[in-house]
């Protein structure tokens, strides 16, 4: 991924996106600009033209962070976009990624014992843990039964974003596909940002790129997002369709690995369709050996 390319995308498209009536500005007529004009958003933020034709243009290296905030304000960025146009600042130091030493993408290792114990005392919820690299590696007995269908009978990593655009169980198993797809993206996106040279990350995005239209298509669009908290809809195959709330926490221990907790409203029928898949879940579970 090259950082100057990324930066220019990222900011022609913020700018395209944001209208004159939204920045207060007179459109005027015979206007042929979709979105505002490099004059507009440079007059906004402050600066001149030709300094933000030359940010627009990818060279961002030693811009100040007075300056990143001025044209965050200008486009109108939101809190993850902003952080997302720090993280491709910090990254342009100006060292192609053809001559940089590239990470390794290493195959995740088994769960700290410690963290694994703390998982299984997550009872009554779905409990998880991804990477930066969208791979499930970890999960407590109802995470299992939940994530049953990304999980599959095992052999390999698990990982949402393969699950999401190459499972035609997918669309099963989210009703709103459309809205985890784009969610996806732009959760990738933001990771491609703090680390644009990670090998896992590049991969991931290459192979999804080759083998989705539609994960090609929101790629190109830029958007970056976290993923904090929220409410998904599921359709599970064992007891139907849940609604979840979710809170993302991260792992101080473990750098770019977070904890996923899915939970249901007390007293809903969710909550009652999330207790009879854990008592499947532990119906289903093998036997252990005494002692």
């Amino acid at each position: 991924m090259d950082n100057r390319e990324e930066v220019r995308e990222f900011l022609m498209t913020r700018r395209e996106r944001v209208t004159p009536d939204a920045a207060g500005i007179s459109a005027g007529a015979h206007r042929r600009v979709k979105g505002l004009r490099r004059s507009e958003v440079a007059l906004l933020a402050g600066v001149s033209v030709e300094y933000y034709a030359k940010l627009e243009r990818g060279a961002i290296a030693g811009a100040s962070g007075a300056v990143l905030d001025a044209v965050s304000r200008a486009l109108q960025l939101n809190d993850a976009e902003h952080a997302h146009l720090l993280d491709l600042a910090r990254n342009a130091d100006g060292i192609p990624s053809s001559g940089r030493r590239r990470r390794r993408s290493t195959k995740p290792g088994p769960p700290r014992a410690s963290l694994e114990w703390a998982l299984a005392s997550i009872t009554d919820a779905v409990a998880v843990v991804r990477d930066q690299r969208q791979n499930l590696i970890a999960f407590n007995e109802l995470g299992r039964a939940f994530y049953s269908p990304l999980i599959g009978d095992g052999g390999r990593t698990p990982n949402f974003a393969r699950f999401q655009f190459l499972d035609p169980a997918a669309r099963d198993f989210y009703p709103d596909w459309e809205t985890f797809a784009d969610m996806c993206v732009a959760v990738i996106r933001a990771e491609a940002g703090r680390d644009p040279h990670d090998t896992g990350i590049q991969d991931l995005v290459g192979e999804l790129s080759t083998r989705s239209d539609v994960f090609r298509s929101l790629w190109a669009a830029h958007n970056v997002r976290t993923h904090g908290t929220g409410t998904k809809r599921f359709v599970h195959p064992v007891v139907g369709e849940v609604t979840l709330v979710y809170e993302e926490l991260a792992l101080t221990a473990d750098p770019g690995r977070v904890l996923l907790i899915y939970t249901a409203e007390p007293g809903s029928p969710s909550a009652e369709r999330l207790r009879l898949l854990a008592s499947w879940a532990a119906e289903s579970a093998p036997a252990r050996p005494p002692g």
